[in-house]
């Protein structure tokens, strides 16, 4: 069964399950697509083949022996750099990390570890992780594998490309401000930035972080299917001690059964210039959601805009008095002058009482979207108001702040009031990378599985992308 890396995670745990297959099998065959395939775009920077199979063997043994099974069981899978694996390096891209061991795993790789996942590699990320364009001096850059001129995204760059083209059924990544929403729209997949809490983020070489960035980062799947999304968050919302922000998921994540409900449809904006592409893929998919039996409606959600320019504000100031610095020391000089676009014009709060004052207006900002989400359940609008950026396009001669601001408002601004959003390939096809938002209320996951997987029934089944090489994707 040589086809077994084109698999979806939810059918290799079946089979394996069954006993129709081995997870040595399933990982034998990940592990030689990831040989014939990464090496043109350079998503898995440190492949673990012993580990994997030594990691299968065990799961085969746990069947053979009749445990109960979790429900990535001998799925084989890719976790990004950024979080604790015992024994191995937390890099996060950085050249100074590059002996940084962890000496546990962090929550992500033990409740993977706990759900039976085969981890066969962990994936690039941009310098500190703080791009949406994947290289760094340390391990390189990564390829979008639909075309190289493109960024694969980021920060999970790494984990969109190798997903997108079967490396792995399912690739772990984390979101602060797009950076896994925008890497899924990059490379034509889903992703699932979950509510805030829910999956624990806990790794021990990091730093604690500061106010702004715990109530903003989560730890989110990529994946082909909209059921590998979900059984990867049953996963990875194991309960975690030592993460202090972790909320019970109850039965979020339970199999899917829902309801049509109302729909707030954002195909343009005032705010920023929409792309012909981006606006079409959005009336597309609130086509599909009307077929589904979704009330779909055309009206503006509270300003994307006014929440962008407030995650700016507030986390760059932040960043002046922690990972700013760190970066200004260790960062290399693509993270250095992207960090200098980032805080460009961001007015300085280094007062207790401005920062003080301007932080509880984040109380006032989610009141707004949850009023709004009492009659609008969802929001259907883009990922991003561009199509995928040119790849550097933030390290550039000439970038524009403002413009690269304003494109990436819809999922660079809700992280901060901690709303959950999936980006859902709509539009896509080889070549040429598309896709939406869904966007809920906090703990409004389950409606966005719900559309999602109303959506990809429209669309149909996503196959593993073969890779373009670059020099194919170059213009003639």
């Amino acid at each position: 069964m040589s086809d077994l890396w084109s698999w979806s995670a939810s059918r290799l745990a079946t089979a394996i399950a069954a006993g129709d297959i081995t997870s040595v099998e399933a990982t034998t065959s990940a592990l030689a697509r990831m040989d014939a395939a990464n090496p043109t775009i350079n998503a898995v920077v440190d492949p673990m083949p012993d580990e994997a199979l030594e990691a299968a063997r065990a799961a085969d043994q746990a069947r053979s022996q009749g445990r109960t099974l979790g429900p990535l069981h001998g799925v084989p899978l890719t976790i990004k750099i950024n979080v604790d694996y015992a024994g191995r390096a937390t890099t996060n891209g950085v050249v100074a990390y590059k002996d940084l061991i962890a000496d546990q795993d962090g929550s992500v790789v033990r409740n993977l570890k706990a759900s039976g996942a085969v981890i066969i590699g962990r994936t690039n990320t941009p310098c500190f992780s703080m791009r949406a364009f994947t290289n760094n001096d340390l391990h390189g850059a990564t390829r979008n594998p639909h075309d190289a001129r493109l960024t694969p995204g980021g920060s999970s760059g790494g984990a969109g490309a190798a997903v997108a083209v079967g490396i792995g059924a399912v690739a772990h990544g984390n979101d602060i401000g797009g950076s896994v929403r925008y890497p899924a729209y990059c490379n034509g997949v889903y992703g699932l930035r979950p509510t805030l809490g829910l999956a624990p983020a806990f790794s021990g070489t990091a730093p604690e972080r500061k106010i702004v960035s715990q109530l903003s980062a989560v730890q989110g799947p990529l994946a082909r299917t909209v059921e590998d999304i979900r059984l990867s968050m049953e996963a990875l919302c194991g309960y975690d001690p030592r993460e202090v922000m972790q909320v019970p998921a109850g039965r979020l994540f339970d199999p899917l059964t829902g309801a049509p409900c109302r729909v707030a449809m954002l195909a343009e904006t005032a705010e920023c210039p929409a792309d012909t592409e981006v606006s079409a893929a959005i009336r597309q998919a609130g086509a599909m959601l009307r077929d589904g039996g979704y009330e779909v409606v055309e009206t503006p959600p509270p300003s994307f805009q006014e929440l962008v320019e407030y995650w700016h504000l507030i986390l760059g100031n932040e960043m002046r008095a922690g990972l700013g610095p760190l970066m200004e020391t260790h960062g290399d000089s693509k993270m250095k002058a992207a960090l200098a676009l980032l805080l460009e014009d961001v007015p300085d709060l280094s007062d207790r009482d401005s920062f003080l004052a301007e932080f509880a207006r984040r109380s006032t900002l989610l009141r707004q979207w949850q009023v709004f989400f009492q009659e609008y359940p969802l929001v259907l609008t883009a990922t991003n108001w561009a199509k995928p950026y040119v790849d550097d396009y933030d390290v550039s001669p000439g970038a524009d702040g403002d413009w690269f601001r304003r494109t990436c408002a819809p999922m660079t601004g809700t992280p901060i009031i901690g709303l959950p959003g999936i980006s859902v390939p709509v539009g896509t096809r080889p070549g040429a990378p598309m896709g939406v938002q869904l966007l809920a209320n906090r703990f409004g996951d389950r409606l966005l599985l719900e559309a999602a997987a109303v959506l990809e029934r429209a669309m149909g089944p996503i196959a593993p992308f073969d890779p373009i090489p670059q020099a194919e994707s170059e213009p003639a």
